[in-house]
């Protein structure tokens, strides 16, 4: 069990994550190919104040940023929009949710989609 911990960089997505990243790419190009890799992909969450940002992780050393795939926006629990943008990399790999709550305070909670 513990060479499993350390081979582990990340974490996997809870269900609420899982859900928004559903409920976000439907619809989109190689959706198909990007919603299979959902369950097993490993994230780290960002450091951005607790509003719930994360960085897909993978073993490219020169993975860098590409395009904005989808965005949406939902109400935390105390009524603060939450801004949400989902990214893809250069070679169109899942990359980085990017969550940003309009008073910069920490999220509380992502609903199910």
């Amino acid at each position: 069990m513990l060479h499993l911990d350390i081979l582990m960089k990340g974490r996997l997505l809870t269900l609420s994550e899982l859900s928004l990243l559903i409920f976000m790419l439907r619809g989109k190009p190689n959706a198909d190919e990007l919603l299979t890799k959902l369950v097993t992909v490993e994230v780290e969450d960002l450091d951005d104040g607790g509003m719930g940002s994360l960085r897909f992780l993978c073993d490219k050393p020169d993975q860098h940023l590409g395009e904005k795939i989808a965005d949406t926006h939902f109400l935390d629990e105390d009524g603060v929009p939450v801004l949400v943008s989902l990214y893809l990399d250069q070679e169109g790999a899942l990359y980085e949710l990017d969550s940003w709550k309009t008073d910069y305070s920490p999220l509380k909670h992502i609903p199910l989609f």
